[in-house]
């Protein structure tokens, strides 16, 4: 099942994809969600989740760790972005005038669907709910300048997410690109993640409680390079459809880039 989150002329509801048309939904997201079998009008896709926690997980993956010439870490290396970071697909990533470096970072992310608690590796898999693409945008000069990442990655709008959550899908073995105004920068392998999922839930949830709708983000292969205001960002996730968001300099306004028409979204 494809989860949504959309805007017709109210506010914002959850629905279900249904071969590219979204459905209006009842229920509670990630945990009992369910089609009405009524097909929205005009709906625009915002974020498909909502979270109380943003945890990502950094240098996650050997060889991003490397091309900054950084060590692979012991353990996992977390940090937070703030829920005002979330966005959708099509909406605008603002390049802070506070900072002369963006980055984008492509990610697959994992959106917990029960709450968790001290969840061992073996029992990983039964509290996520889904998964989704996601875009750790970083101040890369900022993060390095405060010696710790929460101004460098928790901007507004530093977290692009979507365009729909997948509930049934293996995440082990899949594609992770990123591009830029249609130019390949990064492309890496889930496979290849130094820490895999079930050991980042029981290590995440050994110390914190996870609830329905939160977010990991899991890492982010090799190929980051900055990116300029008019550039447009385009993370896919193998399966997960596409999630692209425009770079407009602060200050500056402008439309989304992507949205539907009677009901039907282009994926």
């Amino acid at each position: 099942m494809k989860i949504v989150r959309y805007q017709t002329t109210g506010p914002a509801a959850w629905g279900v994809l249904d071969d590219g048309v979204v459905m209006a939904a009842e229920g509670t997201p990630f945990v009992d969600l369910r089609p009405t079998g009524r097909a929205v009008e005009d709906a625009t896709l915002l974020a498909p989740v909502a979270p109380r926690t943003v945890l990502c997980v950094g240098r996650n993956y050997r060889s991003h760790a490397e091309e900054f010439g950084n060590k692979v870490p012991d353990e996992p290396l977390l940090f937070l972005k703030p829920p005002s970071a979330v966005i959708g697909p099509g909406e605008q990533v603002v390049y802070p005038s506070l900072s002369g470096r963006l980055d984008p970072e492509a990610e697959l992310a994992l959106v917990i669907g029960r709450r968790a608690r001290h969840v061992a590796a073996a029992d990983a898999w039964s509290v996520i709910g889904g998964y989704t693409c996601g875009n750790d945008i970083t101040a890369r000069d900022i993060q390095k300048s405060d010696g710790q990442w929460t101004r460098g990655k928790g901007f507004d709008t530093f977290c692009p997410v979507g365009p729909w959550v997948e509930t049934d899908y293996d995440p082990t073995d899949v594609a992770v690109t990123c591009t830029v105004d249609g130019e390949e920068r990064q492309s890496g392998r889930t496979k290849d993640l130094i820490f895999p999922i079930p050991y980042l839930i029981e290590y995440i949830t050994r110390f914190t409680t996870l609830e329905p709708g939160d977010v990991i983000l899991s890492g982010t292969p090799e190929g980051v390079r900055p990116v300029q205001p008019g550039n447009t960002v385009t993370v896919e996730v193998e399966g997960l459809g596409s999630l692209p968001n425009p770079i407009v300099a602060e200050g500056r306004g402008g439309s989304r880039i992507l949205g539907s028409r009677s009901g039907s979204v282009r994926t």
